[in-house]
């Protein structure tokens, strides 16, 4: 009984989608926009990068 309710909530979410043709967004989960490497790393890698090309 559990899975039938389930599949039924799944359907219910995304029954919108059919009739939207083309509009519909790539993902339903909130999208966050991150940088995937932080300033601090991204400063660690240049200075290792430049450091090690002066020998």
């Amino acid at each position: 009984m559990v899975a039938k309710q389930r599949i039924r909530m799944a359907n219910e979410k995304h029954s919108k989608n059919i009739t939207q043709r083309g509009n519909v967004a790539k993902s339903t989960r909130a999208q966050d926009e991150k940088a995937s490497v932080g300033p601090w790393l991204l400063a660690l890698f240049v200075f290792v990068v430049c450091g090690s090309g002066a020998y």
